[in-house]
């Protein structure tokens, strides 16, 4: 993951500040969403292996496959990739692009993930507490696990704040243990 991570990055930095002096963060955004959806699918990926076709190949089918949904700058964009076999980065280079987005935009998806199910309020108090906290306007995304027993785990990114249930008897018993 890390190496793919640490191939994908130069394209998507490259990427991001194409569309941010653009100022097309959005629509770039869309348009590599849709790129990375086509990457993923086994035909595309089973196509993409095939040693006996050139990258111009590749990238032509790549894009016939997407349609007239990508502007000529991605097009231009998905030739240089498959020039340099890194089509199947697409999902990678995605990624990363959003979290560059997220970075300039000064916003963050949260993902909440709580025993029960939260109201509005709740919801609203929390996306405010971890704005607050984050410095940065959060976008909450809340999700059910009844294994928790109790409380809420918060992924952020890298951080992680993990204030179930579940959680705590880890945490005991582990301490047990030692």
């Amino acid at each position: 993951m890390a190496e793919l991570t640490t191939l994908a990055r130069p394209y998507a930095k490259a990427a991001f500040e194409f569309a941010q002096s653009q100022k097309q963060l959005t629509e770039w955004s869309a348009m590599l969403g849709l790129a990375s959806s086509v990457s993923v699918d086994k035909t595309i990926q089973q196509m993409l292996r095939v040693p006996r076709l050139t990258g111009a190949e590749k990238a032509n089918t790549f894009v016939e496959v997407c349609g007239d949904k990508l502007d000529a700058k991605v097009q231009n964009f998905i030739h240089l990739l498959a020039e340099n076999d890194r089509l199947l980065l697409l999902p990678e280079i995605t990624e990363l692009f959003e979290l560059y987005k997220a970075e300039q935009e000064k916003s963050v998806d949260v993902e909440v993930t709580s025993a029960f199910a939260l109201n509005n309020e709740q919801k609203d108090k929390l996306a405010k507490v971890l704005s607050a906290r984050l410095s940065r306007e959060v976008r909450l995304h809340a999700t059910e696990d009844s294994s928790l027993i109790g409380g809420v785990v918060i992924r952020a990114g890298d951080l992680v704040i993990d204030g179930s249930v579940r959680g705590k008897i880890a945490k005991l018993a582990e301490a047990l243990k030692s």
